[in-house]
This record gives C-alpha cells, structure tokens and sequence, in this order.
C-alpha cells in the first residue's frame, strides 16, 4: 500500500506539472498573439514628433469617393497649401475633384488612375509632403507603410488597421521613417469633445474613473450600394469579423481625456457581442433570394460591447451597432470623483459646481421659487441644483469652458461644414501643426491602440469573452510621455 501511494503521488506530480506546463504554454501564446510584431523598435520614438516647418503644405489624395471629396473640397479653403495630386481608380469621382480644385482658383493638379497600384506612381513624386489616404480599409496600413517609405507624411481615415499585425507595421514604420502617421479621428475636434477635454484638464470632474464610447448608426441602407460608395466594401465586413468594427470615433476623445499613451495606456479588454439577426433580416426584405447580400452568412453580432481596462485601473466601456434601429450615438461619457458629463443628449452633474455656474444655478432657483409663490404655491416647490438631477443647459457651460481651439475657429469651422465643422477644423489643425512646426495632436501610437480594438474585440468573442492584452506601442514611452498639449 505503501509503495501504491507512491506511485500515486508520482503520478500527480506528474500530471499536475504537465497541467501547469500547459497552462503556461497557452498563456504565453495568449500573450505572444497579443504583441504581434517587433518588440525592439527599428528606429527612435516618434511620441511629439516634430518635423521641419512647412512654408506651404504640398498634399497628395489617394481615394477621393465620399470622405476624400470632402477633404479636398475643405483643403480649397485652408491657407498655405497645394493640391499637387489626386489618385482614384474611379475617373468620374477622380474628374469631379480635380473640377473642385479647379473651380476653387488653384492650378489642376496632376491625376492617377486606371488600376489599384495607380497611386504607387504619385508616390514616386518629389514634391508632395502630406498624402490624404480615403480608400477602403485593406488599404489603409499598406498606403500608410508605401507613403512613409516613400519620404512623405501620412494622414489615414479611420481606422488606421485591422490587424494586430498592421498595427505594429505601422508604428515600426514611422519610427524607422520618422514620419507622420496620423489616422484621422474627426471626432476628435467637435465642439462637445473639445469642451469636455477642456473641462477635464480644468480638473472639473476630479479624477477620471470610467468613459463610455461608441459608434451607433443605424447603417444598413448601405447594404444596397453594390458596385460603389462605402456599402460596396463595408458591408462584406459584417460577415468577417464578429466584434467592435470601427471602434475609433468614441473611443478616440475619451482616449484623449484620460491621456492614453501619455500617462496611461490600456492594458487588457473583454468583449461580447449578440446575435446577428439584423442584417439578415434586412437583406431578406430588400433583396431577391438569390441576390448576393443574400448569400453572405452575417457574423457580426448586432451590438458589440467591450470593456477595456487601463493600467491606471480605468474601465471603458466602447459599443458598436450599425444594424438596430435606434437613435444615433456616441455616449461621449467621462465619469469622475467630482461629476459626469454625459452626451447625446449632452447633459453634466457636479457635486462641487464652479463658483460661477453656481451663481447662476442660486439665480434660477430664486426665479423658479417666485414664479412658485406667484402661482399660489401649487405643485412641489423647487429645489436647488444637484448632482441628483442632470442639466442640460450646456451654453453657460460653452460659455466658459469652450475650447481655446473652437473659440478661435470655431465659426469658420461651422461655415465650412464637414459633422459639424469638425472635419473642416481636423484639417486646418494638421495643416497648421505641420506649418508652425508643432506635433500633431494624434499620433501613430494613438492610431494603433484606438485600431487595435477590432482585431482584440473579435479574438476576445471568439475566446468566450476571455480578455486579451493590449499591447504597448509606446514601448514604454506612454509612463514619460507629456498629455495631450492642445489645451494651453
């Protein structure tokens, strides 16, 4: 018996070192599939870059369909800059933006077309500083990566990446290049976003514990543009990957709030999403049985919701639905020890309220008393401000916590148009960093870790909501790195 329990224990020991073997096995692979790509950096940081002052910004197009006919149009009111040239494999949208140049007073820039490498060529030019890449997602890292190599500045519209592995591309790129990979967030320069950055380097929330993200737009109308425009490539998207899709335009100006790469960074996410019920559904009722949105199998659940932890301890939360009917949204919600403002509709609740907007809440509350007393006293009487209730009334808060940014171009923003005047005011600042010789407000680092949700959301899904890390692009820049500098 003796000699059995032995054995036994041998055996245990035996199969509990090869358990822990195992384990450690899959968490390394875990890990390792997380951190895809170099982790000794080709050439220095590019966090605050700053590259020679521009005189005039020399700017090239690749893509000019919805969002890069925007662009071009808006590059036509913004000082100190040359459209040299425009690529597109689509003459007639390539022909209407070279006519918007041209109409606007500036010489006809040169154009490329006739196949997908088309753009290739424009690169090979020595007289284009920036290039403005506006093209289907699968060419956002390999434009971005050609751009850089080629000497030239990169500006990419969201997102930047797909892949864990083009994320990396992308930062090994810059810091080998010392150029400029900025993936343009737009969201990041509306007027909400700017006060409520504003407000939260004032200290008015105290400190920041939990933000809430997301990108919910009811989209499925686009499922009926076959041959071109967004819905001709997106919509494939939905029967690819199962998690968060386009994850940037929330979590981009809560990143911002809580200093990603710059003080903190986000650690690991859990995701989950629903069923995928909607698209299907929406392909059954407006097309024929044999029609080809009919015979994509959609996986992407309907909503998506990831939480992402920061190493600070942060939590935010990022959601994403382009299929439900249901009003449009961001949440644009930052959550702190002192208050919360919360958008869509935009709303805040302090428990200690600045002295001046206290003023205003005693005034509206001995108004509101008298008209009480003035109507006999019926109904319950008011009640001071609290953090109980929200308020809605933003124009004292703009009053006084208006970005210095919007103050400045705000206006000329709103006339020119673009969500807003954001798109507009997105240009003018990079346009204007570049001129003044300023770092821009967004960086590769930021284009990788707000990108990197797609790829983490749909490995996390497929794990059963096991979370994932999140790697540090900074390489541990993020700890030195001075915040967000827009604010002075």
């Amino acid at each position: 018996m003796s000699q059995d329990r032995r054995q036994f224990l041998k055996s245990v020991a035996v199969i509990t070192a090869a358990g822990v073997a195992t384990s450690v096995t899959t968490a390394c692979a875990s890990s390792a599939a997380s951190t895809v790509g170099s982790p000794i950096s080709q050439g220095k940081s590019v966090m605050g870059l700053v590259v020679p002052r521009m005189d005039v910004v020399r700017i090239g197009f690749i893509g000019v369909g919805e969002r890069g006919s925007g662009h071009v149009k808006h590059y036509c009111h913004i000082d100190g800059v040359e459209i040299k040239a425009i690529c597109d494999t689509n003459e007639r949208v390539l022909n209407e933006s070279i006519a918007t140049v041209v109409n606007n007073g500036f010489a006809k820039p040169d154009s490329y077309t006739g196949s997908e490498s088309a753009y290739k060529k424009m690169l090979e030019r020595n007289d284009i500083d920036i290039v403005i890449i506006s093209t289907p997602w699968r060419w956002h890292t390999p434009m971005c990566v050609e751009t850089m190599e080629s000497g030239k500045h990169a500006f990419v519209e969201v997102p930047a990446a797909t892949t864990i592995e083009e994320c990396w591309q992308l930062v090994d790129t810059a810091e080998r290049t010392q150029k400029n990979c900025m993936m343009m967030e737009n969201v990041c320069y509306g007027r909400d976003e700017l006060m409520v950055l504003n407000m939260v380097r004032q200290g008015l929330f105290g400190d920041l514990l939990h933000g809430e993200a997301a990108y919910i737009h009811e989209l499925r109308w686009q499922m009926k543009e076959i041959t071109e425009k967004t819905g001709s490539w997106r919509t494939a998207w939905h029967a690819k990957t199962n998690g968060n899709l386009y994850p940037t335009h929330g979590l981009g100006p809560v990143a911002q709030y809580m200093n990603i790469n710059r003080g903190d960074r986000f650690d690991y996410l859990t995701s989950t999403s629903s069923p995928a019920l909607g698209r299907q559904a929406y392909a059954a009722k407006e097309f024929s049985a044999g029609h080809q949105r009919n015979q994509l199998n959609y996986i992407a659940g309907d909503m998506n919701t990831s939480i992402i932890k920061t190493i600070k301890g942060r939590s935010i939360m990022v959601q994403h639905d382009t299929t439900s009917p249901r009003p449009y949204s961001r949440h644009n919600y930052i959550q702190g020890t002192n208050g919360t403002f919360a958008g869509f509709p935009n709303r805040i609740a302090l428990e200690n309220v600045p002295k001046n907007i206290k003023a205003q809440y005693q005034q509206q509350y001995e108004l509101a008393v008298k008209q009480w007393q003035k109507n006999g006293q019926s109904g319950r009487k008011p009640s001071h401000a609290s953090f109980h209730r929200w308020d809605h009334d933003m124009a004292k808060w703009q009053a006084d916590y208006d970005h210095p940014l919007w103050l400045q171009m705000g206006a000329e923003a709103e006339r020119n148009g673009g969500h807003g005047g954001m798109d507009f005011l997105m240009l003018w600042r990079m346009v204007y960093c570049l001129r003044n010789g300023q770092p821009l407000d967004q960086d590769v680092y930021d284009a990788a870790a707000w990108s990197v949700i797609t790829p983490l959301s749909a490995q996390s899904v497929a794990d059963r909501s096991n979370s994932k890390d999140i790697p540090d692009f900074t390489r541990g820049i993020w700890q030195q790195a001075k915040p967000l500098g827009i604010v002075s």
